[in-house]
């Protein structure tokens, strides 16, 4: 018997394109009726994108692995016909796109629905017997008693809905998908009969019309303000459920508006990087960044500045101890030293986008708001393990402040809900529009006291991610490796080691760190690597504004440099980096009975500052700060580096200042004078 011939691997990857390619070719006529076919069969066609580009970017890579030695045979042109296969493949690969885009765009209007759902029958009974079919099969597993409980909760949360209809306005257009959905228009009010978590909602209209609409183009319905001011802001509803699953209670902040109008401009963009399989399901424009762009009340450099009693005539956390003749120290509900350790199994994105920074981004949360400024701490990557990030655990010498995972953690809200809420994010830029965004890769609650308001003990966490934003319920960050899983408990174990998880440690505080951290405003968190810096900031500001002002009902303009410019140094952590090295530096020339007078030691501090940051501050060599812009910090690194030298070799920044190679921005009366009316939290009381 004859040995069967062996294919050569070039040609059987050259005829399994030939076969995507019919495949493509098939899809394309099929698409270009697409306007004669239901949404079912437009969504059908969009799956098949997405399949088809998977199988073609499996055949993409076996194509790169191949090499002339692995043919059995000689074969003529060979590089010719393997970049030919390669040309064929990214037709085929942009075809696709084109073909999903435009499809997408079908589906996405002005507010951007969601795209991808769950297909819904036309009535809500076939819903509900889906619902229990799968029930039963997971009764299966756990037996009968579950089964019970689990139709007794559902025919309560079913109560519950038909008990908690609402009145809502809609804020967009929006034209039936498929069947069952219903067709309203902008400013038809619409009674919500149920709130399902896909975000999805049943509703019906004034005709009595039933069907589902998406949660997004909705807001509640307020009569009287509606009537009152019309076009007013209104209390927003962000979601059925906080980290906790607990209902959420309706916002009062009107920050939460300009955020959700910002990102809901960003889901359309998000949607058709999801359905080209660039990002994974659970991903979402960052919430924090939205509230980071919205505005300065969210940054550190705003809850650094001193807080107002409700009477306006004194300082609330600022207040001057005449026995130890420096700013007396404060106690909080919360103080203590969180440590980010690592994330682990975070889904990676595609080829299509870049990824410029991976980060954490935290702050205080009580389920409904944030309490404090929110704090960015970059992570490290590693090619070897693309799936975990890494954090400095402790930041020295030459380090950047923005990699210290070492946080502390302050406040003196009074909620029982408090908790650091976590979200990991990614700034990205699209290789084929250019376009930089911002994306949350997962978030998570810790809640800080239990139900008994108790503090949760100093441990390590292991924090599984939840997608979406903190006010959704129920999403993956990743739906192909779901949580609800069955079988053996050794194969539970195993599945929920694949979900995306982040680990960090609570740290008790010794005296010496809870003596620093009391020296703070009530509410921050920052980085530890740069806590002694602003502690200086704060012990001069008690000396300007409660020691040394000649009248405390005095408002005038105070001149002091440090007090104008130190807060700016929050938001560009380079500078910040080349004052903890000059101090550092300094400090290691001083004497121990130098080290030990504070008075002494706040003047070395002044000079250091004023040799450092003030000419750096307004350097015309130093580029502006662009977050997540690779060339701009390399040149930003490298201006202040050379700076710190030129320094180190003249003894100060004199002969810099004063030379004539030396450009400069023209001076500001700003950069001088400290304006506290203007720069206290007015939201402190």
């Amino acid at each position: 018997m004859l040995a069967r011939r062996q294919r050569n691997p070039l040609q059987a990857l050259q005829r399994r394109s030939q076969e995507l390619k019919l495949q493509v070719d098939s899809l394309l006529s099929e698409s270009r009726l697409k306007g004669a076919l239901d949404a079912s069969k437009r969504r059908d066609i969009y799956q098949r994108c997405i399949q088809l580009k998977q199988a073609i970017d499996e055949n993409k890579n076996a194509l790169q692995k191949l090499n002339k030695a692995d043919e059995p045979a000689p074969v003529g042109n060979y590089n010719q016909k393997k970049e030919e296969e390669r040309s064929l493949l990214d037709k085929l690969t942009r075809q696709l796109q084109e073909l999903a885009v435009s499809i997408s765009r079908e589906n996405i209007t002005e507010i951007g629905a969601p795209t991808e759902r769950e297909e819904h029958d036309d009535s809500a009974d076939d819903d509900e017997e889906d619902e229990e079919e799968d029930d039963e099969e997971e009764s299966e597993e756990s037996g009968g008693e579950e089964e019970e409980t689990e139709e007794e909760e559902k025919q309560e949360n079913e109560s519950h809905h038909q008990a908690t209809s609402t009145e809502y306005i809609a804020i967009g257009d929006f034209t039936a998908q498929q069947a069952g959905d219903l067709t309203f228009k902008k400013g038809e009010i619409l009674l919500v009969i149920e709130k399902k978590p896909d975000g999805w909602w049943i509703a019906k209209n004034a005709k009595g019309n039933k069907g589902l609409i998406p949660r997004t183009y909705v807001e509640p319905y307020d009569k009287e303000s509606q009537d009152s001011s019309e076009g007013s802001e209104e209390d927003v509803e962000v979601g059925d459920q906080t980290a906790e699953g607990e209902e959420v209670k309706q916002r009062t902040d009107s920050h939460w508006s300009a955020v959700r109008k910002a990102i809901s401009e960003q889901i359309s963009t998000v949607d058709v990087l999801t359905t080209m399989g660039a990002i994974p399901a659970g991903f979402r424009p960052s919430t924090l960044f939205q509230l980071l762009e919205e505005g300065n009340q969210f940054r550190a450099s705003y809850f650094l500045q001193p807080g107002l009693t409700p009477s306006q005539l004194a300082f609330r956390d600022l207040m001057w101890d005449a026995k130890t003749g420096a700013i007396r120290s404060r106690p909080s509900r919360v103080s203590c030293i969180l440590t980010l350790w690592s994330c682990k199994m975070i889904p990676l994105p595609g080829m299509s986008i870049q990824v410029l920074s991976r980060h954490v981004r935290l702050c205080l949360f009580d389920g409904n708001k944030v309490l404090s400024n929110i704090h960015t701490v970059r992570a490290t990557w590693q090619s070897k393990k693309p799936k975990t990030w890494t954090f400095s655990p402790q930041v020295t010498g030459i380090l950047p402040c923005l990699l210290d995972g070492d946080c502390f953690i302050r406040s003196n809200s009074s909620s029982p809900d408090l908790g650091i809420l976590f979200e990991l994010g990614i700034s990205y830029i699209r290789n084929s529009t250019g376009e930089r965004g911002e994306l949350s890769c997962g978030w998570v609650f810790l809640k800080l006291f239990d139900a008994s308001g108790i503090p949760i003990p100093a441990k390590t966490y292991e924090l599984f991610l939840n997608g979406g934003t903190p006010y959704e319920k129920g999403v993956e960050v990743d739906p192909s490796i779901s949580r609800r899983v069955h079988g053996s408990v050794f194969h539970q174990m195993m599945t929920m080691r694949r979900q995306p998880q982040l680990l960090v440690k609570l740290r008790s505080l010794n005296r010496r760190s809870r003596d620093l951290l009391s020296l703070l405003p009530e509410t921050l968190i920052g980085s530890m690597c740069s806590i002694h810096l602003l502690i200086f900031y704060r012990q001069i500001l008690g000396d300007v504004l409660l020691k040394d002002r000649m009248s405390m009902q005095s408002a005038d303009l105070i001149s002091n440099p440090v007090l104008a410019t130190f807060p700016k140094l929050l938001e560009q952590p380079d500078i910040m980096d080349a004052l903890r090295s000059s101090w550092a530096e300094k400090e290691s020339t001083l004497k121990r009975s130098e080290k030990r007078d504070r008075e002494f030691l706040k003047a070395m501090f002044l000079l250091v500052y004023h040799d450092c940051v003030v000419p750096l501050l307004h350097s015309t060599l130093l580029p502006p700060f662009r977050w997540a812009e690779e060339e701009t910090e390399a040149a930003r690194w490298k201006a202040i580096a050379d700076f710190l030298k030129q320094n180190q070799e003249n003894e100060g920044a004199l002969q810099a200042l004063l030379s004539p190679d030396g450009v400069h921005k023209p001076f500001d009366i700003s950069e001088q004078t400290y304006d506290f009316l203007g720069e206290i939290r007015k939201n402190a009381a």
